[in-house]
């Protein structure tokens, strides 16, 4: 099989004056012609303009790109091997820019204030606050107006103890479904009421009704549910279950007459 350039310019999806500069600088000769002197290229033709366009992808220049493929050393198999490096390397790289770029409009978001060299700095994996579904949602009630006051107010540093706050109540409950603990233990409502004053100390007023409503959340919405997974089998029925089994305790203390914080 050969090809004219013309149709090897659509298939590589570059134009005919580009194949006819790597001709005229010696990248990518055709191997044939026609008696009228028409370019014709051929399968390996084709390799070659694809492994052209492969380093010119990942920024590299003509002259560099002929002095790799040129080099008699290296076999086919190495180009690949090469190939794969430099993609994962910059796969990873992206990855890196990508969670970048979407910290800095949680923190965009969220009224974070941070200096130039805390740009570049990563939160990490952890507290998700889906902004713009949860405005949506709640942003007409109190809760939210006044969550989004006192975030307005927090510094990184108070964001980096919400996290470590925030990592300590997922270990505990991991721990706790691991030991074998029942949702409705001592220590799975002590979970839970920590969750909901960590709720209240930082964000707005947090309560038994509004966390109950939270627990659905997390058993109904597989993002959530997938948070509690990721950490231990079962953690979100347990944890809903747990919210569930304080909340019911505190509030019937409530209905007796005595005092709920």
């Amino acid at each position: 099989m050969s090809y004219s350039v013309g149709q090897v310019a659509g298939y590589a999806k570059v134009t005919v004056r580009t194949l006819h500069h790597y001709d005229e600088i010696k990248l990518l000769s055709p191997s044939g012609r026609t008696p009228a002197g028409y370019r014709r290229y051929d399968d390996a033709d084709l390799d070659r303009l694809q492994q052209i366009l492969f380093y010119r992808e990942l920024g590299f220049s003509l002259e560099e790109i002929a002095s790799i493929l040129d080099d008699r050393d290296v076999s086919p198999s190495e180009h690949l091997r090469r190939q794969h490096r430099l993609l994962s390397g910059r796969i990873a790289r992206l990855q890196e820019m990508a969670a970048a770029v979407e910290e800095a409009l949680e923190a965009r978001k969220m009224g974070i204030n941070l200096t130039p060299e805390e740009k570049f700095e990563m939160f990490g994996e952890g507290y998700q606050e889906y902004e713009a579904e949860a405005e949506q949602r709640w942003g007409e009630t109190d809760a939210w107006k006044q969550s989004q006051q006192r975030t307005a107010q927090l510094t990184k540093e108070d964001w980096v103890r919400i996290k470590s706050e925030s990592t300590d109540i997922m270990q505990r409950i991991t721990e706790a479904v691991l030991a074998g603990a029942a949702p409705d233990s001592e220590q799975a409502m002590a979970i839970a009421e920590e969750h909901r004053q960590h709720i209240t100390r930082n964000f707005y007023d947090c309560s038994y009704a509004i966390q109950r409503g939270l627990a659905e959340m997390y058993i109904s919405d597989p993002r959530f549910t997938a948070t509690y997974e990721q950490e231990v089998e079962g953690g979100a029925v347990w944890f809903h279950d747990a919210v569930i089994a304080n909340a019911d305790r505190a509030e019937g203390v409530d209905q007796a007459g005595g005092a709920v914080s």
